[in-house]
């Protein structure tokens, strides 16, 4: 059996790999967008779900050779600061933890806004902020108190997510009407761009995939193999639900905004499948939010270790529970504090354009480890020379470039706060 350099044994096939990265994808986002989709596109959705799963491939592509030449851990954060340096490694890291805060947040928003589609009394501004409260501060006493806490929360959250859409999709073909689905006059571009922006939140999490690719067998043939049946398998599904909810909802789908899905399964099974679905939606979100409280906290304390982030606090143990308890805490507490000042699709379109910048240094480090000549050798190698990387590039820009002003002024600014903070962090202490 072959094994690689780490002596990790290569056992995962396409499929074990594929299933990998669908569940590392399909999360919470798609619950709640067929209707924010649905408001800007009307039936053209379709439209902005295989622009996205064109990006989402390409970008992918670029991961898998990157990953090949640069098998060091450390995912995009170590791709692009061996290609660019410790620059942009580092702009690299915090963009990613501002990117995921940004996303919990706008998952906590959607919990909030899902449960009030049933209790009215959620969307009341302070029991909202209550509620936020009460997550982020409950997940963050779980994970402090160890980790096995968490993983036991997290275990359940991909039967209790999947299972239900794919119900929802089983059963709601005899509702769906075709006069609803009909495309009278396709959206601009333009239109199409901006809501790629949101919809990418649904797309989001394919590079954590990756973490199992020293285990693939055949890397060079299953790993491109795999990211294409997964992102196939991923936009049909999604596909599967926009049509279902335009097909059966009609022009109303534009009303559900908190609860689309809930409506739907309203529709085709009663008060009962609207409580149902509306149920598994919050423990489908809820179990993104407890995986990610588990995992990112580590991440602060790793960057905080390596003096990448200049807050040795957040190393701290907790000296009974053994886990790193002031990094939990400062997580949870960004988390909350988003959350409370933005709503969900704000926070989603900022957690998805930090996600594509990153993407964006991924497939710019393709050409510049090539250039390097980085690698053994053996490496996988992308076909059509620099076209996938540049066209994936291309693409990010233009979505990027959608950006409403607001967005790209806290974007901006965060990077104009986090220049400063490595240079002074760089800066040669003098005598």
């Amino acid at each position: 059996m072959e094994d690689n350099k780490e002596n990790l044994k290569r056992v995962v096939g396409i499929f074990g790999f594929s299933t990998n990265i669908i569940n590392m994808v399909v999360g919470s986002g798609i619950f709640v967008l067929p209707a924010i989709v649905a408001a800007g596109l009307g039936t053209s959705s379709i439209f902005a779900y295989l622009l996205c799963g064109f990006l989402v491939a390409l970008v992918m592509l670029c991961f898998a050779e990157a990953g090949s030449r640069v098998t060091d851990s450390g995912g995009a954060y170590i791709y692009i600061k061996t290609a660019f340096g410790p620059y942009f490694g580092f702009l690299t890291s915090i963009l990613f933890v501002l990117a995921t805060i940004s996303a919990d947040a706008a998952v906590a928003n959607a919990i909030v806004d899902i449960i009030g589609s049933i209790v009215p009394e959620f969307k009341i501004t302070y029991i909202k902020i209550l509620i936020f409260l009460i997550l982020f501060a409950g997940f963050g006493f779980v994970n402090i108190k160890g980790v096995k806490n968490g993983v036991k929360v997290v275990k359940f959250v991909t039967v209790a997510k999947l299972i239900p859409l794919l119900l929802l999709v089983l059963f709601s073909w005899g509702d769906v009407s075709l006069d609803n689905l009909s495309i009278g006059t396709v959206s601009p571009f333009n239109d199409i761009a901006k809501m790629s922006l949101i919809l990418f939140f649904a797309f989001q999490g394919a590079e954590s995939g990756f973490s199992i690719s020293g285990e693939v067998k055949n890397p060079k043939r299953n790993i491109p193999k795999g990211i294409f049946l997964s992102i196939i398998i991923i936009l049909i599904l999604y596909i599967l639900i926009q049509v279902v909810s335009q097909g059966v909802l009609g022009d109303s789908l534009v009303t559900f905004k908190e609860n689309p899905l809930g409506a739907v399964a309203n529709q085709i099974f009663g008060p009962i499948g609207f409580t149902a679905m509306t149920l598994a939606a919050a423990v489908s979100m809820l179990g993104y939010l407890s995986s990610s409280i588990l995992s990112m906290p580590r991440i602060l304390f790793r960057a905080s270790k390596d003096n990448v982030l200049p807050i040795k606090s957040l190393t701290k143990i907790h000296s009974k529970f053994s886990t790193p308890y002031i990094s939990i805490i400062s997580y949870a507490s960004a988390g909350f504090l988003f959350a409370s000042i933005g709503g969900f699709e704000q926070l989603a379109i900022i957690s998805s354009a930090t996600v594509l910048l990153i993407y964006l240094g991924v497939s710019l480090s393709v050409v510049k480890l090539r250039k390097l000549n980085i690698g053994s050798g053996n490496e996988f190698r992308i076909p059509g020379g620099y076209l996938i990387p540049v066209l994936s590039s291309l693409t990010i820009l233009y979505l990027l470039s959608n950006l409403a002003r607001n967005e790209f002024i806290i974007i901006l600014i965060a990077i104009i706060i986090l220049t400063f903070v490595y240079f002074l962090k760089t800066k040669p202490n003098k005598k």
